[in-house]
């Protein structure tokens, strides 16, 4: 484990990134585990109030993410000072991305249906994060052979073409596809090949008058909702906590 962590780690410089993924993690399950608390009532924790005004933890986060990113940029990836920049800076991530719904929005909806893209986007951030440390980066790639370098040129325009795979798998709906490709070429492959889903801009564009795909896509759409949309939803309610039930509409005087 040792040998593994020098070798893909700290040589690479990746434990900064590192050291920002677990902060960034771990502040999000305490979040969440406090903000449930909050919520049930329980002793002693409380929402941070100046006055009569709620203070949001993306407050907080939002400082501690420009605090930690400018000590990261100023201690040059190496030393105790950059490593405990990007702590911070996970720490500060974490605050944010936990009520991204409530900066979407620009409403306090973290316990409603819409407060579910938060989860929705600290899991993303997180696998997308990961997958770098794992070594999916097009980028910064070290200890390249003179071939490796002569073939740098082609290796840039695979990335090119990639990133436009990506795109195409954006434009037909497929957004988590289309992030996840942007570093895993074969995924953003497979997102611009797929059916595009109804009222993206692809079907807009290319299904007005093939009646057959459009209802191809319908189809399709429905049965993988009907499928995941239950497992989804399970799982999105035990990372984050169920929502508050809608509001019933207040009856026109």
């Amino acid at each position: 484990m040792g040998q593994w962590l020098e070798r893909n780690i700290i040589e690479p410089g990746k434990l900064p990134l590192l050291l920002a993924l677990a902060a960034f993690v771990l502040t999000f399950v305490v979040t969440r585990i406090i903000t449930r608390l909050i919520r049930a009532g329980k002793d002693p924790f409380g929402n941070v109030t100046a006055g009569s005004v709620h203070i949001h933890h993306v407050v907080p986060g939002v400082i501690l993410t420009v605090i930690g990113g400018f000590g990261s940029v100023a201690g040059g990836g190496h030393g105790f000072g950059s490593y405990f920049s990007a702590v911070v800076f996970g720490v500060g991530t974490g605050l944010v991305l936990d009520e991204f719904a409530l900066i979407l929005h620009l409403d306090d909806v973290y316990w409603s249906e819409a407060g579910r893209k938060s989860v929705e986007m600290v899991a993303l951030t997180a696998a997308l994060v990961g997958l770098l440390l794992l070594g999916f980066a097009p980028f910064g790639v070290n200890d390249l052979s003179q071939d490796e370098l002569q073939n740098r040129a082609g290796a840039l325009t695979g990335i090119a073409v990639n990133f436009g795979f990506a795109l195409i798998a954006l434009s037909k709906g497929k957004v988590r596809l289309a992030v996840f490709g942007v570093i895993i070429p074969l995924v953003a492959l497979i997102g611009s090949l797929r059916l595009a889903r109804p009222g993206s801009p692809w079907a807009k564009r290319f299904y007005r008058r093939r009646h057959r795909a459009r209802a191809k896509s319908l189809l399709r759409a429905y049965h993988h909702d009907r499928r995941w949309s239950r497992p989804a939803r399970a799982l999105q309610d035990w990372l984050g906590g169920k929502p508050d039930p809608p509001k019933p509409l207040e009856r026109a005087r």
